[in-house]
């Protein structure tokens, strides 16, 4: 069984941040966009336990959220899928759900797999 999600140290998380808004005009440091997508992922599953919605990062990390029916095997009914950057402006509140679904920068199927009572995870 893989290693479940922890949340990482405030200052860790704060200073990825600052280097994430600093790094404007070039691409973002793979290590600050890992370790926030991971951080974040582990605060939703902390807000919304459950196992009926698979919310994916890739090719960071992927977790299940939400109560409802457990998902055990297979693709999951529920699945919402998006990149680091979009998922860091969502936990964050740079970026709403509906403004990142309608811009086609999140993909969700399947029954909640609405996130927005769970989002910003700040």
């Amino acid at each position: 069984m893989p290693a479940r999600l922890r949340p990482a140290d405030p200052a860790d998380v704060r200073a990825a941040l600052d280097r994430l808004a600093a790094s404007d005009r070039e691409a973002p440091a793979r290590a600050d966009l890992k370790l926030l997508t991971k951080h974040f992922l582990a605060l939703l599953e902390q807000r919304a336990p459950g196992r009926s919605v698979e919310v994916r990062v890739p090719p960071f990390a992927a977790v299940q959220v939400i109560d409802g029916v457990r998902h055990t095997r297979g693709t999951p009914p529920a699945v919402v899928e998006t990149d680091a950057g979009t998922w860091i402006a969502l936990a964050t509140g740079a970026t709403t759900w509906t403004d990142a679904n309608a811009q086609g920068r999140v993909l969700a199927s399947g029954e909640r797999t609405d996130l927005t009572p769970y989002l910003p995870l700040r």
